[in-house]
Formats: C-alpha cells, sequence, structure tokens
C-alpha cells in the first residue's frame, strides 16, 4: 500500500479537488493548503514525501516560498503552474524544484512524475551503486557497465552521468550542469553541453535518436529516467 504523503500548496479550490481524489485513488495521504503561510507551516509539522507547490499564491510569490522550503526541505518539490514562460520553469528549478509542470497537466503524467521522484528521494541517497534497466552505475568505483559489460567513459561522461543519475526523474537545467560538471565559467556553454550528451548518449542508449536514459526537456535541459 502507498502511504506516501503528498502536501498540496494550492490556492484554487478546484486544482485542489481534482489533485485530492487522483492522489487518494492512488492511496497517498493528501495535506492541503490555499496559502504560502500555512503550507509552509504544514510541510514544517508533518514534512510530506513531497510537495506540489503553486507559484501564484496569493500571500507570497511561490519562487519566494521554493527558496524558503530548500533551506530545510530536502524531499521532492513539484510545481505547478499557468505560468508556461522558459524564464519561470529555468528559474523554478534552479531554485531547487524537482519539475514542473504547467496547467492543465495531465493527471496520468504527474503522478507518473511523482512516483519517479519520491522513489528517488527514498534510494539514490544510500545508493553507491545506481541500476536501471540494463545500465549499472557504480559511483565508489566509478565505472558503468551496460548488459554487464563495462562501458568506456571519459572522466568527463563519467561526471555527466554520475551528476544525472544521482538526480534520477530531476529536471536538470543546462546552467545548473555546466556549472557542476565543468565549473562556473562553462554557465553559458549550451552547445558544448550537447556535445557530451550526444557522445554519452552513443555510448549508453540504444538508440541515441530516440534516447531512454537521458531524455531532453526541450529549452530547459535535462532528465534522467
Amino acid at each position: 500500500m502507498n502511504k506516501a504523503q503528498v502536501l498540496i500548496i494550492d490556492d484554487e479550490p478546484q486544482i485542489r479537488k481534482l489533485l485530492q481524489i487522483n492522489l487518494e485513488s492512488n492511496e497517498y495521504k493528501v495535506l492541503q493548503a490555499d496559502t504560502a503561510k500555512e503550507g509552509i507551516t504544514l510541510a514544517a509539522s508533518h514534512l510530506p514525501d513531497a510537495i506540489l507547490l503553486d507559484i501564484g499564491l496569493p500571500d507570497k510569490n511561490g519562487h519566494i516560498v521554493l527558496k524558503e522550503l530548500r533551506e530545510w526541505y530536502n524531499n521532492p518539490i513539484i510545481i505547478l503552474s499557468v505560468q508556461d514562460s522558459e524564464i519561470d520553469i529555468v528559474k523554478a528549478l534552479d531554485n531547487g524544484a524537482n519539475d514542473y509542470l504547467t496547467k492543465p497537466f495531465r493527471t496520468g503524467e504527474l503522478l507518473a512524475r511523482l512516483r519517479s521522484a519520491i522513489r528517488s528521494n527514498q534510494n539514490i541517497e544510500n545508493n553507491s551503486c545506481i541500476t536501471t534497466g540494463d545500465l549499472e552505475i557504480d559511483l565508489v568505483a566509478r565505472t558503468v557497465k551496460k548488459n554487464n559489460e563495462i562501458v568506456k567513459l571519459t572522466s568527463t561522461e563519467y561526471n555527466l552521468l554520475a551528476l544525472f543519475a544521482k538526480n534520477d526523474g530531476k529536471v536538470l537545467t543546462h546552467q545548473y550542469i555546466l556549472k557542476e560538471v565543468w565549473g562556473n565559467g562553462y554557465s553559458t556553454e549550451t552547445q558544448y553541453l550537447r556535445v557530451f550528451v550526444g557522445n554519452l548518449r552513443k555510448k549508453i542508449e540504444d538508440n541515441p535518436n530516440n534516447p531512454h536514459y537521458i531524455i531532453t526537456e526541450s529549452g530547459v535541459g535535462y532528465r534522467f529516467e
């Protein structure tokens, strides 16, 4: 039985009701708040397994709420918003959101991303060896195997793949990846990143043109599944 608890912070009653029905039908426990103040209070007192956060709250901007939560809350936060500009999406992801869905959203997609975020959060931190499909990544030995055969990666390719794997299911922006793998001086070199992702896909994907592991989030970044 699914016992994960999800906090919804959204000022739209219809959205909260829709989410509550779908989450409870999938056996999640649900908490609700219609203001930033109430949401932060519930998050602190219950420490839910995940938070669904609206950007357009009546008492405080959701981007500010996200920053405040990320000072102490480490579980997944998924943004739900009518704002669909690339600037808003990148801003939220860079501020610590695990994912971003624009309203109206498909319930099935939300549930899938929620499951992925919670599962990854529970498993990745305690695992030195990450296995997904035919791919095995040993974070201690710094080795990668596909179908039990060693995949030869450069140091940079390995660091890139390890970053993806440690953030399984989370959308990582171009700027974040570049800073983490190459440093601050490369934060605008998105074409540089595309080349390395392309090379990495050739080594770990069955079909690099239709990738299964490293998924492109158009205009934003990449997600590792």
